[in-house]
Protein backbone atom coordinates (compact mmCIF):
# COMPACT_ATOMS: atom_id res chain seq x y z
CA UNK A 1 0.00 0.00 0.00
CA UNK A 2 1.41 3.40 -1.02
CA UNK A 3 2.36 5.74 1.79
CA UNK A 4 0.55 9.08 2.12
CA UNK A 5 1.74 12.63 2.70
CA UNK A 6 -0.28 15.64 3.79
CA UNK A 7 0.95 19.13 2.87
CA UNK A 8 -0.72 21.91 4.84
CA UNK A 9 -0.57 24.55 2.08
CA UNK A 10 0.51 24.96 -1.52
CA UNK A 11 4.31 24.99 -1.95
CA UNK A 12 6.42 25.24 -5.13
CA UNK A 13 5.61 22.36 -7.45
CA UNK A 14 9.17 21.06 -7.54
CA UNK A 15 8.78 19.78 -3.97
CA UNK A 16 5.42 18.15 -4.72
CA UNK A 17 6.89 16.44 -7.79
CA UNK A 18 9.61 14.86 -5.65
CA UNK A 19 7.03 13.48 -3.24
CA UNK A 20 4.76 12.20 -6.01
CA UNK A 21 7.51 9.86 -7.16
CA UNK A 22 7.04 7.85 -3.98
CA UNK A 23 3.82 8.81 -2.23
CA UNK A 24 0.19 9.71 -2.50
CA UNK A 25 0.10 13.45 -1.77
CA UNK A 26 -2.82 15.53 -0.51
CA UNK A 27 -2.54 19.32 -0.27
CA UNK A 28 -4.77 21.58 1.81
CA UNK A 29 -6.43 23.67 -0.92
CA UNK A 30 -7.17 26.94 0.86
CA UNK A 31 -4.87 29.99 0.83
CA UNK A 32 -4.95 30.57 4.58
CA UNK A 33 -3.45 28.94 7.66
CA UNK A 34 -4.95 25.56 8.35
CA UNK A 35 -6.82 24.96 11.62
CA UNK A 36 -5.85 22.14 13.97
CA UNK A 37 -9.08 20.31 13.16
CA UNK A 38 -8.42 20.58 9.43
CA UNK A 39 -4.85 19.41 9.88
CA UNK A 40 -5.93 16.36 11.85
CA UNK A 41 -8.60 15.54 9.31
CA UNK A 42 -6.25 15.99 6.35
CA UNK A 43 -3.35 14.07 7.87
CA UNK A 44 -5.47 11.23 9.26
CA UNK A 45 -3.74 7.92 8.54
CA UNK A 46 -0.93 9.73 6.70
CA UNK A 47 2.69 8.70 7.14
CA UNK A 48 4.24 12.13 6.69
CA UNK A 49 3.30 15.75 7.34
CA UNK A 50 4.76 18.80 5.60
CA UNK A 51 3.60 21.91 7.53
CA UNK A 52 4.39 25.60 7.20
CA UNK A 53 5.78 27.68 10.05
CA UNK A 54 2.27 29.01 10.77
CA UNK A 55 0.95 25.51 11.51
CA UNK A 56 1.05 24.32 15.11
CA UNK A 57 1.88 20.62 15.29
CA UNK A 58 1.39 19.39 18.85
CA UNK A 59 1.08 16.04 20.59
CA UNK A 60 -2.64 15.84 19.82
CA UNK A 61 -2.01 16.17 16.09
CA UNK A 62 0.65 13.46 16.28
CA UNK A 63 -1.52 11.05 18.25
CA UNK A 64 -4.70 11.59 16.26
CA UNK A 65 -3.04 11.19 12.86
CA UNK A 66 -0.35 8.61 13.50
CA UNK A 67 2.24 10.49 11.42
CA UNK A 68 5.78 9.12 11.43
CA UNK A 69 7.74 12.13 10.17
CA UNK A 70 7.36 15.92 10.01
CA UNK A 71 9.25 18.03 7.47
CA UNK A 72 8.84 21.68 8.43
CA UNK A 73 8.89 24.13 5.52
CA UNK A 74 10.98 26.60 7.54
CA UNK A 75 14.19 26.94 9.51
CA UNK A 76 12.57 27.60 12.86
CA UNK A 77 10.57 24.80 14.47
CA UNK A 78 8.86 26.69 17.29
CA UNK A 79 5.55 25.70 15.67
CA UNK A 80 6.27 22.03 16.40
CA UNK A 81 6.37 20.29 19.77
CA UNK A 82 9.74 18.67 19.09
CA UNK A 83 9.90 17.04 22.54
CA UNK A 84 6.55 15.33 21.96
CA UNK A 85 7.75 14.17 18.54
CA UNK A 86 10.92 12.70 20.03
CA UNK A 87 8.89 10.83 22.66
CA UNK A 88 6.94 9.25 19.80
CA UNK A 89 10.02 8.55 17.62
CA UNK A 90 8.75 11.00 15.01
CA UNK A 91 11.51 12.61 12.96
CA UNK A 92 11.34 16.41 12.69
CA UNK A 93 13.32 18.21 9.99
CA UNK A 94 13.76 21.80 8.83
CA UNK A 95 15.25 23.75 5.92
CA UNK A 96 18.34 25.60 7.19
CA UNK A 97 20.94 27.47 5.19
CA UNK A 98 19.03 27.95 1.98
CA UNK A 99 17.11 31.04 3.08
CA UNK A 100 20.09 32.85 4.61
CA UNK A 101 20.79 35.24 1.76
CA UNK A 102 17.15 35.93 0.94
CA UNK A 103 16.39 36.87 4.55
CA UNK A 104 19.55 38.94 4.90
CA UNK A 105 18.64 40.79 1.70
CA UNK A 106 15.14 41.48 2.99
CA UNK A 107 16.59 42.74 6.26
CA UNK A 108 18.53 45.31 4.29
CA UNK A 109 15.50 46.14 2.17
CA UNK A 110 13.61 46.98 5.37
CA UNK A 111 16.54 48.84 6.85
CA UNK A 112 17.00 50.98 3.74
CA UNK A 113 13.28 51.53 3.23
CA UNK A 114 12.49 52.76 6.72
CA UNK A 115 15.66 54.80 7.15
CA UNK A 116 15.50 56.52 3.76
CA UNK A 117 11.68 56.81 4.06
CA UNK A 118 11.09 55.05 0.75
CA UNK A 119 7.47 54.02 1.42
CA UNK A 120 6.49 57.45 2.69
CA UNK A 121 8.10 59.16 -0.29
CA UNK A 122 6.52 56.78 -2.79
CA UNK A 123 3.07 57.49 -1.36
CA UNK A 124 3.77 61.25 -1.39
CA UNK A 125 4.68 61.19 -5.08
CA UNK A 126 1.79 58.93 -6.15
CA UNK A 127 -0.67 61.27 -4.45
CA UNK A 128 0.52 64.13 -6.66
CA UNK A 129 2.33 66.08 -3.98
CA UNK A 130 5.77 66.25 -5.62
CA UNK A 131 6.33 69.83 -6.85
CA UNK A 132 10.06 69.61 -7.39
CA UNK A 133 13.33 69.12 -5.54
CA UNK A 134 13.26 70.32 -1.95
CA UNK A 135 16.29 70.44 0.31
CA UNK A 136 14.21 69.36 3.33
CA UNK A 137 12.03 66.72 1.66
CA UNK A 138 11.95 63.33 3.43
CA UNK A 139 15.35 63.52 5.07
CA UNK A 140 16.46 60.11 6.30
CA UNK A 141 19.31 58.26 7.93
CA UNK A 142 22.86 57.55 6.75
CA UNK A 143 24.86 54.32 6.77
CA UNK A 144 28.56 54.87 6.19
CA UNK A 145 30.27 55.36 9.53
CA UNK A 146 27.09 54.52 11.47
CA UNK A 147 26.78 51.55 13.84
CA UNK A 148 24.65 48.48 13.26
CA UNK A 149 23.96 46.16 16.17
CA UNK A 150 23.10 42.57 15.29
CA UNK A 151 21.29 40.47 17.89
CA UNK A 152 22.03 36.81 17.15
CA UNK A 153 24.93 35.85 14.89
CA UNK A 154 23.77 32.67 13.23
CA UNK A 155 23.82 32.23 9.46
CA UNK A 156 21.45 35.13 8.78
CA UNK A 157 23.05 37.47 11.30
CA UNK A 158 26.45 36.79 9.76
CA UNK A 159 25.10 37.49 6.26
CA UNK A 160 23.64 40.79 7.47
CA UNK A 161 27.02 41.68 8.99
CA UNK A 162 28.83 41.02 5.71
CA UNK A 163 26.40 43.31 3.90
CA UNK A 164 26.91 45.98 6.56
CA UNK A 165 30.66 45.88 5.92
CA UNK A 166 29.89 46.81 2.31
CA UNK A 167 28.16 49.94 3.57
CA UNK A 168 31.28 50.89 5.59
CA UNK A 169 29.38 50.56 8.88
CA UNK A 170 30.70 49.86 12.34
CA UNK A 171 29.42 46.42 13.33
CA UNK A 172 28.72 45.22 16.86
CA UNK A 173 26.86 42.07 17.85
CA UNK A 174 25.32 40.29 20.80
CA UNK A 175 25.44 36.50 20.74
CA UNK A 176 25.61 33.57 23.15
CA UNK A 177 28.93 32.58 21.59
CA UNK A 178 31.87 34.58 20.18
CA UNK A 179 32.84 34.61 16.50
CA UNK A 180 36.54 35.55 16.49
CA UNK A 181 37.08 34.87 12.79
CA UNK A 182 34.29 37.25 11.78
CA UNK A 183 35.49 39.79 14.33
CA UNK A 184 38.87 39.79 12.63
CA UNK A 185 37.64 39.76 9.04
CA UNK A 186 34.89 42.37 9.45
CA UNK A 187 36.32 44.38 12.33
CA UNK A 188 33.22 43.68 14.39
CA UNK A 189 32.94 43.55 18.17
CA UNK A 190 30.94 41.38 20.56
CA UNK A 191 29.11 43.40 23.24
CA UNK A 192 26.39 43.05 25.86
CA UNK A 193 22.79 43.58 24.80
CA UNK A 194 22.64 46.83 26.78
CA UNK A 195 25.76 48.21 25.09
CA UNK A 196 24.47 47.18 21.68
CA UNK A 197 21.17 48.97 22.21
CA UNK A 198 22.90 52.05 23.58
CA UNK A 199 25.46 52.36 20.77
CA UNK A 200 23.57 51.24 17.65
CA UNK A 201 21.99 53.45 15.02
CA UNK A 202 20.36 50.32 13.59
CA UNK A 203 19.35 47.25 15.64
CA UNK A 204 18.64 44.10 13.65
CA UNK A 205 17.19 40.98 15.29
CA UNK A 206 18.28 37.52 14.13
CA UNK A 207 18.09 35.37 17.25
CA UNK A 208 15.85 32.27 17.38
CA UNK A 209 12.63 32.51 19.35
CA UNK A 210 12.49 30.62 22.66
CA UNK A 211 11.50 31.32 26.26
CA UNK A 212 14.75 33.23 26.83
CA UNK A 213 14.17 35.55 23.86
CA UNK A 214 10.45 36.14 24.47
CA UNK A 215 10.02 39.94 24.67
CA UNK A 216 13.79 40.33 24.51
CA UNK A 217 13.06 43.83 23.26
CA UNK A 218 10.59 45.54 25.57
CA UNK A 219 10.07 48.90 27.30
CA UNK A 220 13.43 48.93 29.07
CA UNK A 221 15.37 47.99 25.94
CA UNK A 222 13.56 50.48 23.70
CA UNK A 223 14.28 53.27 26.19
CA UNK A 224 17.99 52.41 26.06
CA UNK A 225 18.08 52.86 22.28
CA UNK A 226 19.00 56.17 20.64
CA UNK A 227 16.04 58.41 19.68
CA UNK A 228 17.51 58.37 16.15
CA UNK A 229 17.76 54.55 16.00
CA UNK A 230 15.82 52.07 13.89
CA UNK A 231 14.69 48.57 14.90
CA UNK A 232 14.52 45.80 12.28
CA UNK A 233 12.93 42.40 12.97
CA UNK A 234 12.98 39.56 10.44
CA UNK A 235 13.23 36.80 13.07
CA UNK A 236 10.07 36.11 15.09
CA UNK A 237 7.38 38.54 16.22
CA UNK A 238 7.27 37.47 19.86
CA UNK A 239 10.84 38.59 20.43
CA UNK A 240 9.55 42.18 20.44
CA UNK A 241 6.90 43.53 22.79
CA UNK A 242 4.68 45.17 20.16
CA UNK A 243 2.71 47.22 22.69
CA UNK A 244 5.89 48.91 23.85
CA UNK A 245 7.20 49.24 20.31
CA UNK A 246 4.11 51.22 19.31
CA UNK A 247 4.62 53.54 22.30
CA UNK A 248 8.28 54.02 21.37
CA UNK A 249 7.42 54.85 17.76
CA UNK A 250 4.61 57.24 18.67
CA UNK A 251 6.55 59.10 21.35
CA UNK A 252 9.82 59.31 19.42
CA UNK A 253 11.84 57.06 21.71
CA UNK A 254 13.15 55.53 18.48
CA UNK A 255 13.01 56.93 14.95
CA UNK A 256 11.46 53.99 13.12
CA UNK A 257 11.07 50.25 12.62
CA UNK A 258 10.97 47.70 9.83
CA UNK A 259 9.01 44.52 10.56
CA UNK A 260 8.49 41.30 8.65
CA UNK A 261 7.09 39.28 11.59
CA UNK A 262 4.42 39.89 14.23
CA UNK A 263 3.37 38.73 17.67
CA UNK A 264 -0.09 37.47 16.64
CA UNK A 265 0.75 36.77 13.02
CA UNK A 266 -1.01 37.13 10.61
CA UNK A 267 -2.69 39.83 12.71
CA UNK A 268 -0.70 43.05 12.98
CA UNK A 269 -0.97 45.29 16.03
CA UNK A 270 -3.50 47.98 15.11
CA UNK A 271 -1.21 50.65 16.50
CA UNK A 272 1.41 49.89 13.85
CA UNK A 273 -0.79 50.13 10.77
CA UNK A 274 -1.13 53.91 10.48
CA UNK A 275 2.34 54.90 11.68
CA UNK A 276 4.42 56.53 8.94
CA UNK A 277 7.74 55.62 10.59
CA UNK A 278 7.32 51.86 10.31
CA UNK A 279 7.57 49.64 7.23
CA UNK A 280 5.45 46.47 7.44
CA UNK A 281 5.88 43.36 5.28
CA UNK A 282 3.78 40.12 5.24
CA UNK A 283 6.56 37.71 6.35
CA UNK A 284 8.56 37.75 3.11
CA UNK A 285 11.97 36.85 4.54
CA UNK A 286 12.54 33.83 2.31
CA UNK A 287 10.26 34.96 -0.51
CA UNK A 288 12.49 34.65 -3.54
CA UNK A 289 11.71 32.17 -6.31
CA UNK A 290 14.98 30.30 -5.85
CA UNK A 291 14.79 30.15 -2.07
CA UNK A 292 11.19 28.99 -1.76
CA UNK A 293 11.74 26.34 -4.47
CA UNK A 294 14.90 25.10 -2.75
CA UNK A 295 13.04 24.95 0.57
CA UNK A 296 10.34 22.81 -1.08
CA UNK A 297 12.98 20.44 -2.44
CA UNK A 298 14.72 20.16 0.92
CA UNK A 299 11.50 19.53 2.83
CA UNK A 300 10.43 16.84 0.36
CA UNK A 301 13.83 15.14 0.43
CA UNK A 302 13.93 15.31 4.23
CA UNK A 303 10.52 13.68 4.45
CA UNK A 304 11.41 10.94 1.97
CA UNK A 305 14.62 10.08 3.82
CA UNK A 306 12.82 9.90 7.17
CA UNK A 307 10.05 7.68 5.82
CA UNK A 308 12.59 5.47 4.06
CA UNK A 309 14.33 4.71 7.34
CA UNK A 310 17.32 6.94 6.63
CA UNK A 311 18.61 9.70 8.88
CA UNK A 312 17.66 13.01 7.20
CA UNK A 313 20.43 15.53 6.66
CA UNK A 314 18.44 18.28 8.37
CA UNK A 315 17.17 16.36 11.38
CA UNK A 316 16.13 18.56 14.33
CA UNK A 317 15.77 15.75 16.88
CA UNK A 318 18.71 13.38 16.16
CA UNK A 319 18.25 11.71 19.53
CA UNK A 320 15.54 9.47 18.07
CA UNK A 321 18.22 7.73 16.02
CA UNK A 322 20.41 7.13 19.05
CA UNK A 323 17.88 5.04 20.95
Amino acid sequence: MQKKIFVTREIPQIGIDILLQYYEVDIFPKKRPITKEEMISGAMDCDGLLPLLTDKVDAEVMDETGIKAIANYAVGVDNIDVAAASQRNIAVTNTPGVLTDATADLTWALLLSVSRRIVEADKYLREGNFLGWDSMLYLGGDFAGRTIGIIGLGRIGQAVARRAAGFDMNIIYHSTSPHPNLERSLGMKRVSLEELLKESDYVSIHTPYNKETHHLIGKKELEIMKPSAYLINTSRGKIVNEEELVVALVTGKIDGAGLDVYYHEPKVHKGLIDLPNVVLLPHLGSASMYTRSKMAMMAAENLHMALSGERPENIVNPEIYDK
